[in-house]
């Protein structure tokens, strides 16, 4: 379910307002794991083709995007991937409903599974992920020479 004061849109994966958050998303993780030596492997790990994101939503409040998610064809699978909330509207049920959106649009493309790729340093994802029954699988590529990742999957 979605907050009332916000509203998720479906846009193409280059809308200005999705690369914006994205970059906002990256930029917060570079930040999180500079101290780390495997973050010299993020660029080649935390880069996507456009040509496999089958999906792009963006949260709005009122006319604000505050949050991103979108989902990716990656090896056979759906993966979800830059699932970010500006800090300001945190814990108003808005990654909730980001992440419910990825996991129906993965089930309306006959998915019977999702993964996520997350790193160890982010408590509040780890928690989220776990209460919306995410469990953890081994780490898949291209994530293997980064050392903090932990990755997880949900069956739908």
């Amino acid at each position: 379910m979605t907050p009332t004061d916000v509203q998720l849109v479906r846009v193409p994966f280059e809308h200005p307002d999705a690369v914006a958050l994205r970059d906002e998303h990256v930029a917060w993780g570079n930040q999180l794991y500079a101290s780390d030596p495997a973050a010299v492997h993020r660029s080649g790990s935390e880069g996507m083709d456009p040509a496999s994101v089958v999906v792009t939503v963006v949260a709005y409040d009122a006319q604000d995007p505050v949050g991103h998610a979108c989902l990716r064809e990656l090896d056979g699978e759906l993966e979800i991937k830059r699932m970010y909330v500006v800090p300001r509207r945190r814990g108003a049920g808005i990654a909730d409903s980001l992440l419910a959106a990825m996991e129906d649009a993965a089930r309306e493309r006959g998915a019977h599974r999702v993964i996520i790729h997350t790193g160890d340093r982010q408590l509040a994802a780890l928690k989220f992920y776990e209460r919306h029954g995410y469990t953890p699988i081994p780490v898949y590529p291209p994530y293997q020479d980064v050392t903090y990742s932990l990755c997880f999957e949900k069956l739908l």
